[in-house]
């Protein structure tokens, strides 16, 4: 039930802790994590999906959340990159693999890369170039970085030495 300033609660496991949110029912999940949360891993970008700056992990799936309203998210757990070290401060291996190959400039779309190859990983383990490719779909490096960005995910999947032909 919206309150005086028209929002609604949306109770969310936000990088593993539970968050209480006061969102309007227009809000992009988005908006929220950077506004009330300060997580401004996932960037604004296009506005309406195509770019992949926004990505995020609700439920361990990428969603864009510049399309994803807060107010729908109600019960889930959402992952951003800042919730992908572990508590000890190390990074992922998707992360040290980004940095080994130098897989960004700007480092603007990063987060969203990182993310989308995260949820691949935890459906498919060992995906080859295709699959990778496929994440990918909807994600743009503005720096042209692919070919860093592809090799880091070749490295993570242990797909380097299997690079299939286009």
């Amino acid at each position: 039930m919206p309150d005086a300033d028209d929002r609604v609660p949306v109770r969310l496991g936000v990088n593993g802790r539970a968050r209480t949110l006061r969102v309007r029912p227009t809000q992009t999940l988005l908006d929220a994590l950077r506004e009330q949360l300060r997580l401004h891993g996932a960037r604004s970008g296009c506005g309406v999906g195509m770019c992949g700056a926004c990505t995020v992990l609700l439920d361990g799936r990428a969603a864009s959340g510049c399309l994803t309203l807060a107010a729908l998210c109600d019960g889930t757990e959402v992952r951003t990159v800042e919730g992908l070290e572990s508590p000890s401060g190390e990074l992922s291996r998707v992360q040290e693999a980004f940095l080994r190959h130098r897989a960004f400039q700007c480092s603007y779309c990063t987060s969203g890369f990182v993310l989308a190859l995260e949820a691949l990983l935890a459906v498919d383990p060992a995906p080859g170039e295709t699959a990778i490719r496929e994440a990918f779909s909807g994600h743009i490096c503005r720096c042209g970085s692919y070919s860093r960005i592809m090799g880091a995910a070749l490295e993570v999947a242990g797909a380097a030495d299997r690079r299939e032909q286009a």
